[in-house]
């Protein structure tokens, strides 16, 4: 009898272990990854947000993404989207789901609220999952896989679309400047501009 009150104890200190043992491995990478002069990577995506490749540069909640078809700026409120076929320019104010499903980044600072953590070590890296407590949510699982320099390698993604996977490689700090995050139209002069704020 006393063996079967003592195992859902076990059961659930081995969670809350599991859980703090995430919440710390996030909390680092999230240091590493807001680096207050910035840092860059290049990044390759699948799944159901379509195939991608290309580099992404951050410094806090800022973002540039450079992929052959479009380039996106996000100073921390406006975000201007190129579609370099078509020479046109989205100025749109995103939601936190929309810049979610753009930003790699912002996957590691969602674990704060409302999700239940776990980690383990997968080929000498630490695997994070998180699973949304409100499946209501956009991103509603994800797994993250980090270096043991808790640098992120890889991003798997599940919303009601189903699953999308970012691979990461090459991060590297850098010392970008804000404007880096910022459409400049003298840079593009023939590019037609839509404001949908």
């Amino acid at each position: 009898m006393k063996k079967l009150i003592l195992l859902p104890i076990l059961l659930f200190a081995v969670i809350a272990i599991q859980a703090q043992n995430a919440r710390t491995i996030l909390d680092r990478t999230s240091a590493v990854v807001a680096n207050k002069s910035g840092a860059t990577a290049k990044f390759t995506m699948s799944g159901k947000y379509g195939n991608a490749s290309g580099t992404i540069s951050i410094k806090g909640n800022k973002f540039c993404a450079q992929t052959p078809q479009a380039i996106i700026w996000y100073d921390g409120k406006t975000q201007w989207a190129l579609n370099r076929q078509a020479d046109e320019v989205s100025v749109t104010t995103p939601t936190e789901a929309q810049q979610q499903s753009m930003n790699p980044y912002k996957f590691i600072n969602i674990y704060k609220t409302g999700f239940t953590l776990s980690s383990k070590t997968v080929a000498g890296k630490y695997q994070v999952h998180m699973v949304a407590q409100d499946q209501r949510r956009t991103i509603k699982e994800l797994y993250i896989l980090i270096t043991k320099a808790y640098q992120p390698t890889q991003v798997k993604m599940r919303t009601d679309k189903g699953w999308s996977t970012i691979n990461i490689t090459n991060f590297r700090k850098a010392n970008l400047p804000d404007a880096a995050f910022r459409f400049n139209s003298k840079d593009y002069p023939q590019a037609e501009v839509i404001d949908m704020r």
